[in-house]
């Protein structure tokens, strides 16, 4: 049974995990990979070098929006094919991610957190669109 008063706690509990994770991951990208670093990944890999900036900002846009909580819910359903990418990307390396090169079992649960983000919405706390003066439908009597 879902406790209804903490349930919303546990959405943000998920929410701030999910974004701190595409924020660090964009991070890791620009900082440590360097984009002509990741697009050289990407070639190697067989898929078009020029992805690497489209996923370096979706993950850091997209990072940044599910950890406040704006459209958070739809930004996760929204990156969940750079998610499946990665999964497709260490599926051959076996299951565990401490394998050579990584395994798919973090992609796996990343994706299916995404998911779960997706359809459990945001949680406590969250900057929903709604609360935002200039976003706000204006009321009639």
């Amino acid at each position: 049974m879902i406790d209804n008063r903490l349930a919303p706690y546990g959405a943000l509990a998920l929410r701030v995990a999910l974004g701190s994770m595409f924020i660090a991951h964009a991070y890791l990208k620009l900082v440590i990979f360097t984009p002509a670093g990741f697009a050289g990944f990407l070639g190697q890999i067989g898929l078009p070098a020029f992805l690497a900036w489209p996923i370096i900002l979706a993950e850091l846009i997209g990072g940044l929006a599910i950890l406040t909580g704006f459209y958070g819910r739809y930004v996760s359903l929204l990156l969940l094919p750079v998610l499946l990418g990665a999964l497709a990307v260490h599926a051959p390396n076996g299951w565990l991610f401490n394998a050579p090169n990584g395994g798919w079992e973090y992609p796996a649960f990343l994706a299916l957190a995404a998911l779960a983000h997706g359809l459990i919405g945001d949680g406590a706390l969250a900057l929903k669109p709604a609360r935002l003066p200039a976003l706000r439908a204006p009321v009639t009597a």
